[in-house]
């Protein structure tokens, strides 16, 4: 990490080989690499949640069969990653939504 770079704070879920192929693996750690950077990502490669919250964002990771979604909010001092989870329907589910939020209060209010 160099100077100025967000720190990444892991809510939960992890970014490892496998259950990620070894490509799908790379490319979310360079989405990430590039967030601790301070870079905004848009479509194709992230779009905003705002029915998790502000400043909430979901990535596509697209792995050999499947896609995974890495639940993530930009703060001013870090990259909060809530949620990492494999996209079975084209909704995220309420069941995602509310635990990413309930986890979210926790970070905050702790």
């Amino acid at each position: 990490m160099g100077p100025g770079d967000k720190p990444l704070v892991w809510l939960r879920g992890e970014v490892k080989t496998p259950p990620f192929s070894t490509t799908a693996r790379l490319e979310a750690g360079l989405l990430l690499r590039r967030l601790q950077r301070g870079e905004r990502l848009s479509m194709p490669h992230s779009r905003p949640m705002p029915s998790i919250g502000p400043r909430c964002h979901e990535p596509r990771i697209v792995d050999e069969n499947l896609t995974w979604r890495i639940v993530y909010r930009l703060d001013s001092d870090a990259v909060i990653l809530v949620d990492v989870f494999e996209k079975k329907t084209k909704q995220t589910s309420k069941r995602v939504i509310a635990t990413c939020k309930s986890r979210l209060k926790e970070y905050d209010d702790a």
